[in-house]
């Protein structure tokens, strides 16, 4: 039986994340290609695409983490979640942060033209979780060389940080307060 954390299974993994972002690519720059009349439309439902992906790496870490706290370092299940979180972050989540800024930028430009107060605050969060998915990533290479230093409560209170964020960016862009 053929193991999730073997080589064999991480390469294919690769591939498969390789092509999709590929794919992902061709159609952006066939959008641009083909200009269409409502290409915000679909550069509105890349970005939207990238986002929910970027967010459920967000949310999703930060359980692996309470999880692989408990683990024994050097344990079986300890290298199962070193495999887990180095492919959600490799393959999902930094991939998928990317395009929500290009495509977000992309938007913020074109529609908007930079303007708008609840455009800037909600940049502003936007950077925020860029921080949290930087925090997250400096984390990841912790466990990887099996120095964690917090406590699964704290990665508990860590696992709210994106849930927060998340809620306040999409009040901003629905409701535009301000």
């Amino acid at each position: 039986m053929e193991k999730q954390t073997d080589g064999k299974s991480g390469a294919y993994a690769r591939r498969r994340a390789h092509f999709a972002l590929a794919f992902f690519a061709l159609i952006a720059v066939g959008l641009f290609a083909w200009n269409p009349d409502n290409l915000y439309l679909w550069i509105k439902a890349l970005h939207i695409i990238s986002v929910i992906s970027w967010m459920a790496g967000l949310f999703y870490m930060p359980r692996l983490f309470i999880y692989h706290t408990d683990a024994a370092p050097g344990s079986v299940q300890s290298e199962t979640f070193k495999v887990m979180e180095r492919r959600l972050l490799r393959i999902i989540m930094t991939p998928a942060m990317m395009l929500t800024w290009i495509f977000g930028l992309y938007l913020a430009w074109s529609v908007y033209g930079f303007h708008g107060g609840w455009l800037h605050a909600k940049i502003g969060l936007v950077v925020l979780l860029t921080g949290v998915h930087m925090f997250f990533s400096r984390a990841v290479r912790a466990f990887e060389r099996d120095e964690n230093r917090r406590s699964a409560r704290y990665w508990r209170f860590m696992n709210e940080a994106p849930t927060v964020l998340m809620i306040l960016i999409v009040i901003l862009v629905v409701v535009k307060p301000f």
